[in-house]
């Protein structure tokens, strides 16, 4: 009840800044060496695209937007401009892009995630605001098609379980579920016809932990 599954309006998202940040508490010691630790496992992405309005109308629209989500009170979603894809910006997505989970032979529903890392770790993100028309599916390499997905939780039901130790993947789109950061948008008008609101701040809305 508290997130509108609409998509901030993707002209006024071109030339939005922003992207992951991690919470880390670092204490220094006296010896000189430090203890990191962070209390959250995924980063939280935030944004601003107050760099993106110029005309009347862009700020038009922003503004009916954000008076349909009552500011920061309804979430919504919004494309990252780089990171919207289980596959590389520019390489088209396959149904063997990420992996999914290892069938059982019971369990139909299984969770979306986005593998980000290297030889050194790797942190398995959950995604839960896909496109759900783009996204494709394999068990054990083969695509499938008898299946449906939940477009708000990002879980794929499958209409048969998966046979044990089957290898499932997937490819697809996602938006990041967000909310304005701000109560109030600070319109400036430059001249008739143009204008601009110098930060509109958005923060991610963490659906896992």
């Amino acid at each position: 009840m508290d997130f509108h599954d609409i998509r901030f309006p993707v002209r006024l998202a071109f030339g939005a800044r922003g992207g992951p940040r991690r919470q880390v508490t670092i204490t220094a010691l006296s010896n000189g060496t430090e203890r990191r630790n962070t209390a959250q496992r995924f980063s939280r992405r935030v944004y601003d695209a107050g760099t993106a309005l110029k005309s009347i109308d862009d700020i038009y629209i922003l503004l009916n937007f954000f008076e349909a989500r009552q500011g920061p009170l309804f979430g919504f979603r919004f494309r990252d401009p780089v990171d919207y894809q289980s596959a590389a910006i520019g390489t088209p997505i396959t149904a063997l892009d990420q992996g999914v989970g290892v069938g059982t032979g019971q369990q139909r529903e299984f969770q979306l995630f986005k593998t980000y890392g290297d030889a050194a770790g790797e942190i398995n993100r959950p995604i839960t605001k896909p496109i759900g028309e783009s996204v494709v599916i394999a068990v054990d390499g083969d695509v499938i098609s008898e299946f449906s997905v939940d477009r708000l939780r990002g879980r794929i039901n499958f209409e048969t379980a998966p046979p044990a130790g089957a290898v499932i993947t997937a490819g697809y789109e996602f938006d990041i579920p967000v909310r304005f950061d701000t109560p109030q948008l600070e319109i400036s008008f430059d001249n008739f016809g143009a204008g601009e609101i110098p930060s509109i701040p958005l923060i991610e809305v963490l659906d896992h932990a």
